[in-house]
């Protein structure tokens, strides 16, 4: 099981990024996803989650109206669009696979499966 996220870098508060996960060795189409944050001195935190489908998405109130996370099956790979950023969202994102096909009721990291290794996205003010 692979999960191999990119995308993060270096952006100015107000600015946008788009960070991208691909996953292989498990079936991708069967599994909601989420993405989590952990900032500096921080424990990991939830940002958002996609059904299998990607018709029914959910996300945490600090990041509403601002990411977007959408899924293309067909490539195994699972997106956040970030936008508006703020110093605050500087962290490392994790890009995690649930266990079934609809997003868990509870989103926190002991109920996702498997993870990536993390992008870095700093966010200067």
């Amino acid at each position: 099981v692979q999960l191999q996220a990119s995308g993060g870098g270096l952006v100015q508060a107000g600015g946008s990024l788009r960070l991208s996960c691909a996953a292989s060795g498990f079936t991708f189409s069967s599994r909601a996803m989420g993405w989590f944050r952990q900032g500096p001195g921080k424990e990991r935190e939830f940002v958002a989650a996609i059904n299998w489908s990607g018709r029914s998405e959910y996300y945490a109130d600090l990041v509403k109206g601002r990411f977007t996370i959408s899924r293309d099956n067909a490539k195994n790979t699972v997106y956040l669009q970030m936008k508006s950023v703020k110093p605050e969202d500087t962290a490392v994102y994790y890009c995690a696979a649930a266990r079934g096909l609809y997003i868990p009721v509870e989103n926190t990291p002991r109920i996702y499966e498997y993870w990536g290794q993390g992008t870095q996205v700093t966010v200067s003010s």
